[in-house]
């Protein structure tokens, strides 16, 4: 498998010499600066390109190449956003980038209510709260839906959350929920969020994977031409928030996807974080079952609570079975020959990167704990077979 490590270009307070010492060998990185919908200028690629591979690396993955809200909601005429899209990917294709990691999630990437939950030993991680979830729904956004959404156990602490927040608690909390946001993007705030929110009404899962269909209808004929793997990231967390339905979350959802347009450009990113904060999902089986068409895994691991909360867990540690899962992506390159990227996926802050200001999740030592255990697993399963 390809070591491959995530970098945020002129956002990221980690640097390509840095990350050169964690021994990962590509570089998976965006155009972040580039709006949602415009072309990304071949010109821009070969710049960021030639910066990646001065520094010795190569750059492996696109994460991720953003499809545009009007397309999720399948409003007016597409036809330029689609015909940009298409013009992006012969742009990176043209500078040797033929992985494209991208989602479906309405509005949001992945959601998290506590960016610095404490770890047991020291050091902070991610955290998806479920009833400071739904104490944002119900109290901040005014939202009633919402209570048929989480537990009675939720929504009696999210009762207690909102009648002992301060504002600074709820300021946090909606910062917290917005930083899931990648790049240099204007947040939301609560006028902004429930405006948007409103673009989405009437939209259930049906019509969204209706919309979806049509996007992989459009652009992955251009893929096969161009030599390009597309690979979606599944939803984070993997279950319906605010309202929005989200439509990569289990097994029918992603055989739903591949089989829309039944083609190998047409693939997956697998992330055991996001997959696996589902409690429904068997992942060790998911990776067997889907490996033939994935293009990209993430590696992390997630601890599970019965209300729906989880957290960010040691990429050994948690719920998840990640030899296993490991095992099945090895399996799949021995048959085909092929070398899967991966990378560590959410980190712990620790040490030293505690207040460093890094994006949230993506810390330099937390990540490099993270790189070489999973290096030590692969080794392992490798040695033993």
């Amino acid at each position: 498998m390809i070591e491959s490590w995530r970098w945020y270009g002129p956002f990221d307070k980690i640097t390509l010499p840095q990350i050169a010492q964690t021994g990962a060998t590509g570089i998976v990185t965006a155009l972040h600066e580039v709006p949602y919908g415009e072309v990304w200028p071949r010109e821009t690629i070969a710049a960021r390109n030639g910066e990646i591979r001065a520094a010795g690396f190569d750059w492996v993955v696109v994460e991720s190449l953003p499809v545009h809200e009007r397309i999720k909601r399948g409003e007016g005429d597409l036809s330029g956003l689609f015909a940009n899209y298409r013009q992006s990917m012969a742009n990176l294709a043209a500078e040797g980038v033929t992985t494209i990691c991208y989602n479906f999630m309405p509005l949001l990437d992945w959601t998290r209510t506590d960016l610095a939950a404490p770890v047991a030993r020291g050091g902070t991680c991610l955290r998806f709260e479920a009833s400071k979830m739904a104490a944002f729904e119900l109290y901040m956004l005014n939202r009633p839906e919402a209570e048929a959404d989480y537990t009675p156990e939720a929504l009696q602490k999210a009762a207690i959350w909102h009648q002992q927040a301060t504002e600074d608690d709820r300021t946090l909390l909606l910062h917290s929920i917005m930083s899931g946001l990648p790049g240099a993007y204007d947040r939301y705030d609560i006028a902004g969020l429930k405006t948007a929110l409103k673009g989405y009404d009437g939209i259930g899962q049906d019509a969204l994977r209706n919309h979806y269909k049509r996007f992989l209808q459009e652009v992955v004929p251009a893929a096969e031409d161009l030599g390009i793997r597309l690979c979606v990231h599944p939803d984070d967390p993997p279950r319906d928030i605010l309202g929005l339905p989200r439509i990569v979350s289990d097994a029918d959802d992603i055989d739903f996807i591949l089989g829309a347009v039944d083609s190998p450009a047409n693939g997956l990113t697998f992330c055991t974080g996001s997959l696996g904060a589902n409690p429904a999902n068997d992942l060790p089986a998911m990776a067997s079952r889907f490996a033939h068409r994935t293009h990209f895994v993430h590696l992390r691991n997630v601890r599970k609570d019965p209300d729906g909360s989880f957290e960010e867990a040691a990429h050994l540690e948690g719920d998840t079975d990640m030899p296993a899962v490991i095992a099945a992506f090895l399996k799949e390159e021995r048959a085909t020959g092929r070398a899967i990227p991966l990378r560590p996926d959410h980190g712990h802050e620790l040490l030293e990167d505690i207040g460093r200001g890094t994006h949230p999740g993506y810390p330099l030592i937390g990540r490099l704990r993270g790189l070489a255990e999973l290096r030590g697993v692969i080794a392992g399963l490798s040695y033993s077979r």
